[in-house]
């Protein structure tokens, strides 16, 4: 097996570089990868991202928002997790048993004194608190199983940016199921850090399967980005190919009003727009709606749609910036 260890924290960079090992290295090889990325929440590639995340606190913390090729429920990413890789082949991939590849980090971290347990939904957990979530992409007899390990993650963000709006959201979207969860850290008979940490598992995996270490050449980080550019770094895949969803919302406004949404929303564009509510305004929102049908429910989209549209015309003492971050937030 060979070891690779990414040179990157750049969420969207490191999901292109999972891919760019699965698709384009040496299939006769077998890879092990250990990868950390900055603040991020990574979504299933089935799952609704309006659906899984806080967008308010996201935007306002800059976390960024990645879909993996997986499937499965969001996660959040930090600086004090720790996400590992395997990219094998099987003869019958489909029948791949997601444990093989969880078991070896429980038996890891039973040498360091943690009671860690593969569970039955393919978390790892320790007292029946999740501190690693699992997925696989599995193709042409190839596998790619990743998790993550919060090692000494910040669960006070985890919490915030994965609690959704109270928005009645109608989707075939995979939803996450939400568990108690914990660190690592909080389990170590002595202090140690995540790099020291990591060096521990290294050695525990290498004893248990003989690895070579590898890095990762310029040519090979190259086209890593240019992965990144072409899927990880764009809307289109990251919101925009969530599933068709219906949206409801209402928000009170000071000195507007209360205004109801209705929207639906397919590849991430308006299909159908409608409002109601207490508000006053001369035009008829029927109007905006037509206009706003078939625009990317992005920010800078609806700005584009929007310009040299007073939105006060349809909804009096309403400003632009409010009525945008109505439609996203």
């Amino acid at each position: 097996m060979i070891y690779l260890e990414s040179p990157s924290t750049d969420p969207q960079f490191n999901l292109a570089l999972e891919q760019f090992v699965f698709d384009e290295m040496d299939r006769s090889q077998e890879y092990f990868m250990l990868w950390q990325n900055d603040n991020a929440i990574i979504v299933g590639k089935n799952q609704n991202t309006i659906e899984e995340i806080n967008q308010t606190y996201v935007e306002e913390h800059q976390i960024k928002v990645v879909r993996r090729l997986s499937g499965g429920g969001a996660v959040y990413h930090d600086l004090g997790n720790l996400n590992f890789t395997f990219i094998v082949n099987g003869e019958e991939a489909s029948n791949m048993d997601l444990h093989a590849f969880c078991r070896p980090i429980a038996r890891a971290l039973n040498q360091l004194g943690v009671p860690a347990k593969v569970n039955g939904r393919n978390d790892i957990t320790i007292e029946g608190r999740k501190f690693s979530g699992n997925s696989q992409y599995i193709r042409s007899k190839r596998i790619m199983h990743h998790g993550t390990m919060m090692f000494d993650s910040d669960l006070s963000v985890l919490a915030a940016c994965l609690n959704v709006s109270r928005d009645k959201i109608e989707s075939k979207g995979v939803k996450s199921v939400r568990s108690r969860v914990t660190n690592i850290r909080e389990y170590l008979d002595k202090e140690i850090t995540l790099e020291q940490y990591k060096e521990l598992l290294l050695r525990f995996m290498q004893e248990e399967t003989p690895m070579e270490r590898r890095a990762f050449t310029r040519q090979e980080l190259a086209r890593a980005e240019e992965i990144k550019a072409a899927r990880y770094a764009r809307w289109e895949w990251n919101y925009g190919y969530s599933p068709r969803y219906r949206l409801r919302k209402e928000r009170r406004i000071e000195g507007c009003g209360k205004i109801l949404v209705s929207m639906d929303v397919e590849n991430g564009c308006i299909k159908a727009l409608e409002f109601y509510g207490d508000y006053f305004g001369s035009g008829d929102t029927a109007e905006l709606a037509a206009l706003l049908t078939g625009c990317e429910i992005e920010q800078e989209s609806l700005l584009t749609r929007m310009e040299g549209v007073d939105i006060e015309r349809y909804f009096n003492h309403l400003e632009k910036e409010q009525f945008i971050k109505l439609l996203l937030q």
